[in-house]
C-alpha cells in the first residue's frame, strides 16, 4: 500500500471574530501543520497562537465523540454511559415533550452560548427545533456581551444587527474606549492583524487614544492613554458630547438631511459637563475638551468602545452616545470614520430587526431583547417557583456557570432541574448538570462560513471552505442535531417539522440573492476561490441601509434619554473609594472555552488578580501572595501581582477560569483551573437601561488570605 500525500486545505479560523485566513496540510487523519494563508484578503497571512490550537481542538481526548446520560449507581453516585444517537434523540425530545404538555411551553428555558455565532450551522438551524419551543425563557450570551450595541442599531439604524465598523486603514484618529483588540482581534469588529493596522495608522500621522481603567497591550501602542474610573464612561461621553455643542463643532455633514434630534440631546444633557465628570472619570475637563476638539477636527475619526463600555451599569448609554458622537461629527458612514459592511451573505436582510421590552422576565419584570431574557435572570427563573418556572433547559455551546454572573447561583439551580440537554463537546462546569449530551462534529469535520463576521469585517470579503476531515460515519452536525430534534419534538406535539435543508443551500441562496449577486456570486463560484474573494473597502451607504421605518436616524432616543436622570443621581455626590473589579482578555484565550488545549495554558499562570502596587501596599498584600476577594454574591482566593498598568483602585481577573468544579472532564483546563470572576459578579448588578450584565466595575474586597 502507497503512503498517503500530504493534503492542503484552506480554512478561515473559527476561534474569534478576525476569522484569519489558514493553510491546513494533513495526511491522512493527521495535521502536519496550520499557518496563515497569505491570499486571503482580509487576514493577509497572519494568525495568532489560537489558530495552532485547532490542532488540539480535533485531537482533544476529552472531546466528546457520542452521546452521553446520566446514570446514578445504588449508591447514589452518578457516571455517563454512551449510547446511540437514537436513544439520544428520543430521550431529550420526549423530556421536551412531557414538559410542555405537563407544564406549559415556557416551563423550557433555552441558554445559546457564545461559540454558537463562530459555526453557521448554530446560527441557520435552532428555528428547526426551537420553532416547536416558543418559549419566553430564552437567554443567550448576548446579554453578558453586546446587547447595548443591538439596542444601539436598533433604536438609531432600524437593525439590531446594523453595526457600524471602524475604518482603521482610512482614519487619521481613533478614540478607544474599553477596547483592546490586540488581545481580542477585535470585538463586534472583525479586524485581523490589529497591531500592523495601528503602526500604519500612526505611521501616516494618525493618532489612536485609547481609555481604559489598565494600561493594556493596545494601550501601550497607543498615542495616548488615559485611567478611568470603571462604570464612569458614560460621563465622559457626556462631556465629549456637551463640548461639541457648546463649543459650536456639530457637524454631521452628508448625515443631516437624515438626521433628527440633535437639538434635544443638546438640552437633554446640558449639565453633563467636562468638569461634573472630570471627579468621577479622573479625566480632567481640559483634556477631555481638547479630545473633542480633536476629534471634531480629524479629517477622518472614530470613536469606538467595547466589552469594558457594554458590561457596565451604563452600557446602553455608553453606546448610543458613541454613536451619537460620531454622529454629530459627521464620521459616521464616512470613509475612515465608521462604516456598514456589505456582506455577500446580507443576514440583515434576512432577519427581522429584533425588538425590545415586549415582555418582561417572571420575577423581577426585567425586559427582554429580540424574544431573550436577560441572563443574568436564569437561576431565579428556575428556582422561584409558580407558572413559567424552568422545568427543563436546552442549552447549546454555553457555560453559563462560568461566563454569567453570580455563577455559583445558577450552579446550584442547575440542581433543581427537572431535565436538562447540553448540545455541546465537554463535560464542563454547565453540562455536568445535563441528563444528556449531545456532541456535536469536531469543527475541522464541517464545512464553515461566517455569517456573522462578514457583517463586522473592516473590509468586505467573502470566503467558503469545506470539511478539513470527513466526519466519522456516526456522528452528527451540530445543524443536523437541530432538525432530528425538531422532527420528534414536531411529533410529539402534532405539528409539521421544517425541512432540514443543508446550512450550504442557505448559503449558497443568500449569495445569488445578495447585494454583490451582480459578481456572479454563488457556492460553486466560492469553491473555486480556497482564500476567499475580495469585495473591497467599505463604502458609504446611508441614508439607503437604514431601516427605520421613515429612513431618518432619530437622535432623541426616549428611553436613553430617559436613563440619564439614573446617571445623574447615582454620580450626584462624591466619588466613592470602592475598589472595583473589572476583567481582561488574553490573545490565547477567549472566554471559557479556550483552556482545555496545551497550545493555550502553556507559560506562567495567567489567573491571578492584578492590582496597583499602593492598593496592595495599603491593605498589607505582597506581591505573589494569595488573597481574598470577596463581592455581595461570593469570595474567591486568587494570587495577586501588582502591575503599575492597572489604575489605583482597580483590581482586574480574567475572564472563563474556574476549573475546579466537581464531575468535569476537561483534565488540561483542570490542571489550570484558576478561579472564575462570576463566581464575584452579581446577578443583581446590571444596566437598567438594556438587562445587560454589568461585569465590569463591580464593587469588590480584597485582603491578605491569612488575614
Amino acid at each position: 500500500m502507497s503512503p498517503t500525500q500530504p493534503t492542503t486545505h484552506y480554512r478561515a479560523c473559527h476561534l474569534c471574530e478576525a476569522i484569519c485566513g489558514l493553510v491546513i496540510e494533513t495526511e491522512g487523519d493527521k495535521i502536519l501543520s496550520i499557518k496563515g494563508d497569505k491570499n486571503d484578503p482580509l487576514s493577509r497571512g497572519h494568525i495568532c497562537p489560537k489558530a495552532v490550537a485547532l490542532q488540539d481542538i480535533h485531537e482533544d481526548p476529552d472531546r466528546l465523540r457520542q452521546p452521553v446520560k446520566k446514570v446514578t449507581a445504588q449508591d447514589g453516585s452518578t457516571d455517563w454511559q454512551t449510547i446511540s444517537w437514537e436513544e439520544a434523540l428520543d430521550l431529550t425530545a420526549n423530556a421536551l415533550v412531557d414538559t410542555i404538555k405537563t407544564h406549559g411551553v415556557n416551563a423550557v428555558g433555552i441558554y445559546a452560548g457564545n461559540p454558537s455565532v463562530h459555526n453557521y450551522g448554530m446560527m441557520t438551524h435552532p428555528g428547526n427545533l426551537f420553532r416547536h419551543i416558543r418559549s419566553q425563557n430564552r437567554f443567550s450570551a448576548t446579554s453578558v456581551d453586546q446587547l447595548p450595541h443591538h439596542l444601539t442599531s436598533l433604536w438609531l439604524f432600524g437593525h439590531k444587527s446594523l453595526f457600524p465598523v471602524p475604518d482603521i486603514d482610512h482614519t487619521q484618529y481613533f478614540l478607544m474606549l474599553g477596547a483592546n483588540p490586540l488581545a481580542s482581534n477585535g470585538s463586534l469588529w472583525t479586524v485581523p492583524d490589529v497591531k500592523k493596522r495601528i503602526k500604519d495608522m500612526k505611521a501616516r500621522g494618525g493618532k489612536l487614544v485609547v481609555v481604559d481603567p489598565r494600561r493594556t497591550e493596545t494601550a501601550e501602542l497607543a498615542s495616548e492613554h488615559f485611567f478611568i474610573t470603571p462604570g464612569s464612561d458614560a460621563l465622559l461621553l457626556l462631556g465629549l458630547l456637551n463640548t461639541l455643542f457648546t463649543e459650536g463643532l456639530i457637524n454631521p455633514g452628508h448625515l443631516a438631511p437624515f438626521t433628527t434630534g440633535l437639538a434635544e440631546v443638546e438640552q437633554a444633557i446640558a449639565g453633563f459637563t467636562p468638569e461634573f465628570a472630570a471627579p468621577h472619570t479622573g479625566i480632567s475637563a481640559d483634556d477631555t475638551r481638547r479630545l473633542a476638539r480633536e476629534l471634531a477636527a480629524a479629517e477622518a475619526g472614530i470613536c469606538y468602545g467595547r466589552m469594558g463600555l457594554s458590561t457596565q451599569r451604563y452600557g446602553g448609554l455608553c453606546q448610543w452616545l458613541i454613536q451619537l458622537i460620531n454622529i454629530a461629527t459627521g464620521n459616521l458612514d464616512r470613509p475612515g470614520g465608521s462604516l456598514f459592511a456589505t456582506p455577500a451573505v446580507d443576514s440583515v436582510a434576512s432577519s427581522g430587526p429584533g425588538g425590545f421590552n415586549r415582555h418582561q422576565s417572571r420575577v423581577r419584570g426585567l425586559p427582554e431583547f429580540d424574544r431573550e431574557l436577560p441572563a443574568a435572570a436564569m437561576a431565579e427563573e428556575i428556582t422561584t417557583p409558580g407558572e413559567g418556572q424552568i422545568r427543563a433547559l436546552f442549552t447549546a455551546a454555553g457555560n453559563p456557570v462560568l461566563s454569567t454572573p453570580n455563577g455559583a447561583q445558577l450552579d446550584n439551580a442547575l440542581e433543581q432541574l427537572q431535565f436538562m440537554v447540553s448540545l455541546d463537546p465537554y463535560i464542563n462546569e454547565t453540562t455536568r448538570h445535563a441528563h444528556v449530551i449531545l456532541p456535536p462534529t469536531s469543527p475541522l469535520e464541517h464545512d464553515h462560513y461566517d455569517l456573522s463576521f462578514h457583517l463586522l469585517a473592516m473590509r468586505n470579503t467573502t470566503r467558503y471552505n469545506p470539511p478539513v476531515f470527513e466526519p466519522p460515519e456516526d456522528a452528527l452536525h451540530d445543524w443536523e442535531i437541530f432538525s432530528e430534534l425538531g422532527k420528534r419534538v414536531a411529533a410529539g406535539l402534532g405539528q409539521e417539522a421544517q425541512a432540514a435543508v443543508p446550512p450550504e443551500q442557505i448559503i449558497d441562496m443568500g449569495l445569488q440573492a445578495g447585494p454583490w449577486k451582480e459578481r456572479g456570486l454563488s457556492l460553486a463560484e466560492l469553491k473555486k476561490h480556497p482564500s476567499g474573494i475580495d469585495l473591497g473597502p467599505l463604502q458609504s451607504q446611508l441614508p439607503g441601509r437604514l431601516l427605520t421605518k421613515d429612513k431618518q436616524i432619530r437622535c432623541d432616543t426616549p428611553e436613553p434619554l430617559a436613563d440619564l436622570a439614573r446617571l445623574r443621581e447615582e454620580f450626584a455626590g462624591a466619588a466613592d473609594q470602592q475598589l472595583r473589579l473589572i476583567g481582561r482578555r488574553h490573545v490565547r484565550s477567549n472566554n471559557s472555552w479556550m483552556h482545555n488545549y496545551r497550545r493555550l495554558v502553556k507559560g506562567r499562570g495567567r489567573c491571578t488578580l492584578l492590582m496597583h502596587p499602593q492598593d496592595m501596599a495599603s491593605r498589607g498584600i505582597d506581591d505573589g501572595g494569595e488573597v481574598k476577594v470577596s463581592s455581595r454574591v461570593g469570595e474567591v482566593a486568587v494570587i495577586a501581582q501588582a502591575s503599575d498598568e492597572m489604575m489605583p483602585g482597580v483590581v482586574s481577573l480574567p475572564h472563563g477560569y474556574g476549573h475546579n468544579r466537581k464531575g468535569i472532564r476537561m483534565g488540561i483546563a483542570e490542571a489550570h483551573a484558576g478561579v472564575s470572576c462570576n463566581d464575584l459578579t452579581d446577578d443583581r448588578y446590571l444596566d437598567d437601561l438594556s438587562g445587560n450584565a454589568a461585569v465590569n466595575g463591580v464593587p469588590v474586597e480584597v485582603a491578605p488570605a491569612l488575614a
